[in-house]
Order: C-alpha cells, then sequence, then structure tokens
C-alpha cells in the first residue's frame, strides 16, 4: 500500500476489500468471525439505515459502546457516508455525556445496552436518535422510522476528502476541561500507512483488542492500521481481568497487542516478581546481575506462554513505562515497544519495533513527522518537543483561541511534553511541561521521576508527587488487601496491626526515596490516598484533581 493513494477511510477500506474480502476481519472472542466482505455489507446496509434517518454529511453521531464488531460497522458508517464519529467512553458519567453530547451537537448515539441506564438523566434537544448498537434498532421513536434491513444498500453518493472530519475525540487528558480534537481521514490514515511502516503488519496477524476503541491509540493503530493490512481484530468483549484475558490469549494467541504500562507493570508486580522471590534461593540469586539476567529470561519464556506464545510486538503507550519493568523486559527478551504521541496527533509521533528499542526512549519519529526540541536545556538537552506532520490536528471544536495557542506562529504544534534527544535522535520523554516543578534555586524537578522510585516499593499500588506551600509532597496509595493477607494469622488483632504497618510504611518509603533520588527531589511529607487516584483512558492519573 503506497502513501500516494487517497488517505480515507472508505479509500483504504476498498482496496482491503479487493485485497483480503474472504479473510477474517473482527471477532469478539469466542465468536466466529466476519470477514471483510461481511463487514464491508453491514457497513453499507447501515449507511442505508442512516440515510432514511436523515444523516447527512457532516452530522456529529456519538457512539457509546464496549468494544465489538458492531462498533466497527457504526464508527465506518458514519465516516464513510462524510459524517463525523463523536466516541465516548464507555467509563464516562452521565454528566461527562452531557456535556459531550450538548457541546458536539451530535444528531444521533449508537448506544449499547448495559450503558442505556447512563442516558436517562441526559436531556439534549438536539439528539434526536438513539439506536441499540446490537442490532441497530431505534430506542426510544416517538413515529415510526424505517427498520434497519442488512440487505439494504445506500441511494445516495458520499464523497469524502482527505482533509475532511472523520473523528472529534474527546478527552480530558490528566490536566482538566475536556476538549473535543478534531481528526481528518488524512490524519488518522496516514497515521495507521506510518505505524505500519514502524512494524509491518500482514494478512496472518492477529490482534487482540483490550484498550477501549472510543481512545485513538486503540482507535488508530489497534483498529485502522491492521484493517488495512488483512488482518484479524480479536474484542474481549469485557473488561481485561485475568480471568477473562487469560483464556482469550491462549484461543487467540494474538501476534500483536496494544497496552498501557500500568497493565504490565501489574503483571511484573503482581506474577512475575512474586514468583522468583517466592523462594529464598531465587530472591537471593535475583540480587545479583548474572543470575538476575538468567532467571529474567525463563520468566520471560512463561510471560510469552501466557500471552500464547506468538506475540511479536507488544505495543506499550500512554504514559512513561517503569524503567525497573522495562529492564526485566529487555532481559527477558520479551517483544515489547513503546510509542509516543497525543490524541492531538492521531497519535502517533515516535515509535520502534521491537528489534530498536532503547532503554526509556520512545525510538525516533515517525516517518513523515517532524520532531524538534524547543529552546533546549544548554546543558540536559531538554526542552519542550514540537512536531509537524500529516497527522497534526484540525484543532479543537468550537475553540479557535485554545486551537492557535497549540501552534507557533510557523506551524508547530507544542506538544507540553519535556524531552531531549540522543545523538542517533532517539526521542526521551521527561515528563509534562505543566507537571515540571522548579526547586528552590530554580531546578527543574519531574515529578513522574520520582513517582517511578515509588511505585517501586513494597506495597504501593501508584502515587503522585504535588508541591505545597513550597514542599514536595508524596500522595501514596498503598495494596491494602496484599497487607492484610501478609498479616492475616493475626486474625483479630490483623486492622489495627495493618494501620500501624501503613504507617511504618510510610516513614519507610521516604527514607527509601530520598536515599534513591537527586537533593533537589528528596521528598518532604508522604500522605495517605485511602482510594485509587482517578485516571484517563490511558491509566494516566487525572492530575488536575489532586494539585
Amino acid at each position: 500500500m503506497t502513501d500516494n493513494r487517497k488517505m480515507t477511510f472508505p479509500a483504504l477500506f476498498a482496496e482491503s476489500i479487493r485485497c483480503f474480502g474472504d479473510r477474517n476481519a473482527i471477532a469478539l472472542v469466542g465468536e466466529r468471525p466476519k470477514t471483510y466482505n461481511e463487514i464491508n455489507q453491514e457497513v453499507l446496509s447501515l449507511i442505508a439505515h442512516l440515510e432514511h434517518l436523515n444523516i447527512q454529511r457532516g452530522d456529529k453521531i456519538a457512539i457509546l459502546s464496549a468494544n465489538m464488531p458492531n462498533w466497527v460497522v457504526a464508527y465506518y458508517a458514519i465516516t464513510f457516508m462524510g459524517a463525523v464519529a463523536v466516541p465516548l467512553l464507555p467509563e464516562f458519567l452521565s454528566a461527562e455525556i452531557q456535556n459531550t453530547l450538548d457541546h458536539s451537537g451530535a444528531k444521533a448515539i449508537f448506544i449499547s445496552e448495559n450503558l442505556l441506564p447512563k442516558m436517562k438523566e441526559v436531556r439534549n434537544n438536539v439528539l434526536k436518535i438513539r439506536i441499540k448498537i446490537e442490532d441497530f434498532s431505534l430506542i426510544e421513536t416517538e413515529n415510526i422510522p424505517p427498520s434497519y434491513n442488512r440487505h439494504n444498500i445506500p441511494v445516495g453518493e458520499h464523497i469524502v476528502e482527505e482533509d475532511d472530519m472523520a473523528a472529534i475525540i474527546y478527552t480530558s487528558g490528566t490536566m482538566g476541561t475536556p476538549k473535543g480534537v478534531m481528526l481528518s481521514h488524512r490524519n488518522i490514515c496516514f497515521t495507521a500507512i506510518k505505524s505500519g511502516v514502524i512494524q509491518p503488519i500482514d494478512e496472518h496477524d492477529r490482534f487482540l483488542s483490550i484498550l477501549p476503541l472510543s481512545h485513538t491509540y486503540e482507535n488508530t493503530i489497534g483498529l485502522i492500521l491492521p484493517m488495512l493490512s488483512g488482518a484479524c481484530v480479536y474484542f474481549l468483549g469485557k473488561p481485561p481481568t485475568p480471568s477473562s484475558l487469560l483464556p482469550a490469549l491462549l484461543e487467540v494467541r494474538p501476534t500483536l497487542m496494544l497496552t498501557v504500562p500500568l497493565i504490565i507493570e501489574k503483571i511484573y508486580r503482581g506474577k512475575v516478581l512474586p514468583s522468583i522471590q517466592g523462594k529464598w534461593i531465587t530472591r537471593q540469586l535475583y540480587k545479583h546481575s548474572f543470575f538476575r539476567k538468567r532467571l529474567n529470561v525463563l520468566a520471560g519464556k512463561k510471560l510469552m506462554q501466557t500471552f500464547g506464545g506468538k506475540i511479536k510486538f507488544f505495543g506499550i503507550g500512554g504514559a512513561k513505562l517503569d524503567p525497573v519493568v522495562e529492564k526485566f523486559l529487555i532481559e527477558a527478551r520479551f517483544p515489547y515497544a513503546i510509542g509516543y504521541g497525543l490524541t492531538e496527533t492521531a497519535p502517533l509521533l515516535a515509535g520502534a519495533n521491537p528489534k530498536y528499542t532503547r532503554m526509556q526512549s520512545t525510538g525516533p519519529a515517525m516517518e513523515g513527522v517532524q520532531l524538534l526540541i524547543h529552546n533546549p536545556n544548554p546543558v540536559t538537552g531538554e526542552g519542550e518537543i514540537w512536531a509537524k506532520g500529516p497527522n497534526i490536528m484540525m484543532g479543537y471544536y468550537k475553540e479557535p483561541a485554545m486551537s492557535r495557542s497549540m501552534f507557533s506562529e510557523d506551524g508547530w504544534l507544542k506538544t507540553g511534553d519535556l524531552g531531549a534527544f540522543d545523538k542517533d535522535r532517539f526521542l526521551y520523554i521527561k515528563g509534562r511541561l505543566k507537571n515540571l516543578i522548579l526547586g528552590a534555586n530554580g531546578e527543574n524537578i519531574y515529578p513522574e521521576e520520582i513517582e517511578t522510585v515509588i511505585n517501586n516499593f513494597k506495597y504501593v499500588v501508584e502515587s503522585l508527587v504535588v508541591q505545597q506551600k513550597g514542599k514536595l509532597v508524596a500522595m501514596v496509595h498503598f495494596n491494602r488487601e496484599e497487607i492484610e493477607h501478609r498479616f492475616e494469622h493475626l486474625a483479630d488483632e490483623v486492622t489495627n496491626y495493618v494501620e500501624r504497618k501503613i504507617e511504618e510504611l510510610l516513614q519507610e518509603l521516604q527514607e527509601y526515596v530520598n536515599s534513591r533520588v537527586n537533593k533537589v527531589s528528596r521528598i518532604q511529607l508522604i500522605v495517605l490516598q485511602p482510594d485509587p487516584f482517578t485516571k484517563t483512558a490511558t491509566q494516566k492519573i487525572k492530575r488536575f484533581l489532586y494539585t
């Protein structure tokens, strides 16, 4: 597939039909996959249904559903006819759904049956049509419109251009106010094609999708990319808990997966480390580099079998990966890869496949994308990452001033991330510019780096470092269940003992961290965070809620 073809969803999917029509395209785990030809027929019949419902070019159509084959059919039908998809995260609260529908002006919504209760509180005068995504039947209609017929075909001619808006992606990110990122067909198609240059995909590949399709990371790289290449995408159909994920991995035996750091970090701390530290002898051997590397190779083989034995690309994106976990993956010879990007860049900006990963680097700029470090520090080379390329967003919906503020006068997108290049132009992310804390003497303090140290302390699940009244404060969430299990032999006294143990752990943690960070990054106060932090779709903590 060459770069000179028309970069629109219908044009590229038409080529997939010609090349891979009878091959498997998408499926729920445990069900028969649908072929590319079958998906094409369902998309056409749904376009005909939307025509009957008077959906026009440019209309905004929301999707509120977990991943399933009909999510894909709805997304393609919307965008193939020149309308604009507005994917919503299934985790959105009713108020967030209300705000997104109001702001986008969505005329219709595809919604799964189990999420209908969230719509009871939504009041919207623009939203005229509600469609159940499981069978495309209409919900709560006063008149009786034409029903969905899977044998119908469109009557209109729908011309879609590369610069037409394909989707509005709403994300609050980690910093607060939700923004509607406008992505064109060119933005998304370009990213999908160039992602395939980093990691070639073919019709023999199998993806297991566990992240929400409403997030552009999974949407572009976990759906559009495999659909260009004749691969088959399997949807888990339920949250990726061990009881649902492990059997699916063995059934699908995926060759590629996309995850976020939190998932692999949990596997490392919850499965890999306990298996090594469970015995005194392996615990002692693991302290020595020679034996640790060999134990990690054995653990890597077991991890590969856990994932079905066929993984060749285990993509990690959305946040920075813990260096301790990354070191394990390298020594375990597990085929991981890290990418970097933003919703605003559809999403990839930099990446490398498993053959070329480097410790703590996101890889070089993606082909066709320019990256620069703006105003770099003369000593460290660190500065804000700026980007240019065909994947840069059209802007924020209904926010022209905010859109302009994201770009330099000569058209560079200001990512808001701090980074630096090595001599080979591999990119290293330091943290968010807005998270940067200035020390008393003007030194740069990166809270994300301190949090990485904290998160490697026993019993810690997650943490957040903030500055309060000039002091560095760490908010820490412990795995209370693990602590209680450790001391359950105390029976009736366990609760009181756990409370005392947590107080001891907080003091011990402060000494642990401050012995491992530089002087300006030392923590002056640690406070207990009793509940898990609220997170984004890619499992990053919503920092604005706590600062």
